[in-house]
């Protein structure tokens, strides 16, 4: 955003007889974009998105009739897909990491059911380590990071007419400084 939104001014964007107003969020082919470009937000509404799907599947989830492997096509296919919905470009920090990582553990330990203890003889949830060893796929920190990696090879192809190409090389025009000369 210009320097003028610190200032509270507001600017209009006016092409031919409409015009366009400033604002600070707004959804773009299911994604949220604010004007900051935080992440934060997006992730939240993927998470959200996440879990309002759960219900739908948690007892196909936690069925016994069913098998694990079936199971995890299940939770790949559906609640997996709606959560990395546009992940493509999202730069994680640590936080938004372990969110993501709680709500996929979440989800495997609903899967694989709980495990009966050897000494004390009672039912415990699986601890992180013991999902990881028994869930054979890709977390979903290493799918995103994978589709990152592919997207980028996606732009790093593109042909130099397209405006991806420049960004990614960094053959961009720059303009010279101060006004422009009147005419």
């Amino acid at each position: 955003m210009s320097r003028e939104q610190k200032a509270g001014r507001s600017h209009r964007i006016k092409t031919d007889n409409s015009s366009l107003e400033r604002v600070e969020e707004f959804k773009y082919l299911g994604t949220t974009l604010t004007n900051q470009n935080f992440i934060q937000e997006e992730i939240k509404s993927r998470l959200k998105s996440g879990n309002a799907c759960y219900p739908s599947v948690q007892n196909l989830l936690s069925s016994s009739l069913l098998s694990k492997n079936l199971k995890i096509k299940i939770h790949r296919t559906i609640t997996l897909l709606i959560v990395l919905y546009g992940c493509e470009t999202w730069s994680l920090t640590l936080r938004e990491e372990r969110k993501l990582r709680v709500f996929e553990n979440r989800v495997l330990r609903r899967i694989f059911g709980h495990k009966r203890d050897e000494v004390t003889d009672e039912w415990r949830k699986l601890h992180n380590e013991e999902l990881t060893v028994q869930y054979s796929s890709m977390n979903i920190l290493r799918v995103i990071k994978s589709r990152t990696m592919r997207w980028a090879g996606h732009v790093a192809s593109m042909g130099e007419g397209r405006g991806g190409s420049g960004f990614w090389w960094g053959n961009l025009r720059e303009r010279p400084l101060g006004r422009p000369r009147r005419r």
